[in-house]
């Protein structure tokens, strides 16, 4: 009998050369800061997501996705398709429900954060990536769920705000 491999969970974040991956206000802006394209990246990231099954995120950066991914603003970016294709799990103890566009709707994960990304694991042969969701990731951090962390470093820096990786992990 074939033994089930389990999906990992990556975190992949963007930082800034001076390690942050959010401002002062809880916000990434580095990109309003870059100059030039992201053309060799996408490419590179669009490979890289083929390993992957799911993408986990905070009822927050939900928010900020929907509102591009699915939807005919996303239709030029080539990673746009293979992102829309995967399945979604939102942690969310106050929406309902996660609609994306006219792909299948998100699952909401609404009980204990660490039970549910135990659960989604265990269901996934392919790697699972949480983007952004600095709160959710700091969760997982704590209870050691976290199997890999990708950092794409933006060549800018901010001076201060909040990094990725909490102290002490």
């Amino acid at each position: 009998m074939e033994e089930f491999a389990q999906g990992q969970l990556i975190v992949q974040d963007f930082v800034t050369a001076d390690g942050f991956a959010a401002d002062t206000n809880n916000e990434f802006k580095a990109y309003e800061l870059l100059e030039g394209g992201t053309a060799e990246f996408d490419r590179a990231q669009l490979e890289w997501l083929g390993t992957v099954e799911a993408i986990i995120l905070g009822a927050n950066t939900y928010q900020y996705f929907v509102e591009f991914w699915p939807t005919p603003a996303s239709h030029g970016e080539i990673i746009a398709p293979a992102l829309n294709s995967l399945r979604r799990h939102v942690f969310s103890r106050q929406l309902k429900e996660a609609p994306w566009g006219d792909f299948p709707p998100s699952t909401i994960e609404s009980g204990d954060a660490i039970e549910a990304i135990r659960r989604i694991k265990q269901e996934s042969a392919k790697d699972i990536v949480l983007w952004e969701s600095l709160s959710l990731g700091e969760t997982f951090f704590a209870a050691g769920e976290v199997d890999a962390v990708r950092l794409v470093v933006m060549p800018v820096g901010q001076g201060s705000g909040r990094g990725r990786i909490p102290g002490g992990t």
